[in-house]
């Protein structure tokens, strides 16, 4: 498969953090990354290549080069496996007349109306009744095929639509699971649940569940210059720092990837890029290695960071949006993105860096600021470089429609983004 093939099987089976996740494993163990419990001690080889999953929805990956007590580097990329969309609320269920509803809560900067109307299914993870009250089993879940829809109104019934309105989240953006006899179908979805993982519908306890375009993504225009498709943000960052880590081993240091949860929401969470979770993972890996602790600290001087997730393309129908004099578009290859502010985490050096190693191996890139009169959002990379000090750049492809239920990127820009990455890491 060439890369936007593989990008679409990857959004097609990462339809909530916890499949990120485990579309992520899959790969990994399949490139011969072998698994580390967190509680367990870690035996550690100079040339091997090993992953960690915390809490189910965040997981690093890291090779380890032959000579890494020589060269005691560390390299990092990291991307979040989380996306805005919905979350089902508990006891959901709500009927109007005949129709059955399911009570729903944005996640994260959502673009409402591009939800209506869409074919939508649920999946994430389910808390089930375990051998003590202390440990439930954890079951991943997918409806796979769609099972809810939001439908719009008839512009018959609202004549001013075209002239913008106001969508409210708590009426207007439920969405309708099916008939009902005019009562509350009072656990239907645990039913539906139970039913799907073969369990004791008394046996479900929690669930946290996505409702996702059940859409597939797809190359669009004359030439197949685009693709649109769910969940590009931040997917395909995903996708190319898994590539870009399991391409890039080197003879000395360390490399690490890294899929975060809740990048959408604030990154400060016990999962998130706020936390003190991957100062946490580098002290396991390099203690494991034999190395003291103040070696960690005198190397993060020399190591680096690449935040990896989307940047706002030139929209051709609304060109005033863009700065005057950077305006990256589709296809032009990755985006740089910085900030004064340092909402993205990007300096002078490390740009420099990347833009080297662009240069040498021939990676197209651009520039992206936001306007001096607006603001754009943050990443991850600030948070998780205040916590781990290390020089840190925000790169990512290029998108339109950034945070709607289907967005549009460059074909020729994944490669771009993978290349990058994957030169990052290889670099003597």
């Amino acid at each position: 498969m060439n890369e936007i093939e593989r990008l679409l099987s990857f959004t097609k089976e990462a339809v909530s953090p916890f499949h990120t996740v485990e579309a992520a494993r899959k790969r990994l163990e399949e490139k011969g990354f072998r698994r580390l419990c967190w509680k367990e001690e870690w035996e550690l080889c100079p040339g091997g290549s090993y992953y960690v999953i915390h809490h189910g929805s965040t997981l690093f990956a890291f090779t380890i080069g032959k000579d890494a007590s020589k060269e005691k580097e560390i390299r990092m990329a990291a991307a979040h496996g989380d996306f805005p969309g919905f979350r089902i609320k508990p006891d959901p269920e709500m009927t109007t007349n005949a129709y059955l509803k399911l009570n729903t809560e944005p996640y994260g900067g959502v673009n409402l109306g591009s939800w209506l109307d869409r074919p939508l299914s649920a999946a994430g993870r389910v808390a089930v009744r375990g051998k003590d009250a202390l440990h439930p089993q954890m079951q991943l879940v997918d409806f796979e095929k769609p099972v809810l829809t939001i439908p719009n109104i008839a512009i018959h019934l609202d004549r001013d639509m075209n002239k913008g309105r106001e969508l409210n989240r708590q009426t207007q953006m439920i969405p309708l699971a099916g008939m009902t006899d005019g009562e509350t179908e009072k656990g239907f979805l645990k039913k539906e649940l139970a039913k799907r993982l073969q369990v004791p519908e008394a046996d479900i306890l929690e669930y946290e569940l996505n409702v996702y375009n059940a859409e597939e993504g797809q190359c669009v225009g004359f030439e197949d210059a685009f693709v649109s498709g769910p969940r590009l943000d931040d997917l395909t960052g995903v996708l190319a720092v898994l590539e870009g880590l399991w391409d890039g081993k080197r003879k000395g240091g360390i490399n690490l990837g890294v899929v975060f949860d809740h990048e959408e929401i604030g990154s400060r969470t016990k999962q998130g890029a706020g936390s003190s979770l991957l100062l946490l993972l580098l002290e396991r890996i390099v203690t494991a290695l034999g190395w003291e602790r103040s070696d960690l600290l005198k190397v993060l001087e020399d190591s680096m960071l690449l935040s990896v997730d989307v940047a706002h393309g030139l929209h051709p129908n609304y060109q005033e949006k863009a700065d005057p004099t950077n305006q990256p578009v589709l296809n032009g290859g990755f985006c740089i993105k910085e900030a004064s502010s340092q909402s993205y985490a990007t300096d002078s050096e490390a740009v420099a860096i990347v833009q080297s190693l662009c240069d040498r191996e021939k990676i197209p890139y651009q520039k992206f600021v936001n306007r001096s009169d607006g603001t754009g959002g943050g990443t991850l990379g600030a948070i998780a470089s205040a916590i781990v000090p290390v020089r840190t750049i925000d790169i990512g492809v290029p998108l339109l429609a950034m945070h709607s239920s289907r967005e549009l990127m460059g074909r020729k820009d994944m490669e771009a983004l993978t290349s990058v990455i994957r030169a990052f890491f290889l670099a003597e």
